[in-house]
């Protein structure tokens, strides 16, 4: 297996996870991507954040009303951690797939 394949592969791996989230969760996930010190998104994150907080507040009432701890979505942190460990282009196609499949 080169290293081509193993890149691949952690980008298949969690894009399987983000398929499985409700909306909700995917954009939670949106929402640490677009805030996270280290992701090197070549998007504007900002902009990114925005859009996924207007949308989670309209259609989840925790988030709208108070504070989330993300200790409660275990799935979401061990998503980010594994974005994390990729490289930026890496992590640009994994951004890609969430913002695409959320809009």
């Amino acid at each position: 297996m080169n290293n081509e394949n193993i890149i691949d592969d952690k980008v298949k791996n969690v894009i399987s996870i983000i398929k499985d989230m409700d909306l909700k969760n995917k954009l939670r996930l949106g929402l640490c991507i677009s805030s996270s010190a280290y992701t090197n998104l070549k998007y504007n994150k900002a902009h990114i954040h925005s859009i996924f907080d207007k949308r989670l507040k309209e259609i989840d009432n925790e988030y709208l009303t108070s504070y989330v701890n993300m200790r409660k979505y275990p799935t979401i942190l061990f998503v980010m951690t594994k974005i994390m460990e990729m490289n930026t282009i890496q992590q640009n196609k994994t951004a890609l797939f969430l913002f695409n499949n959320i809009s």
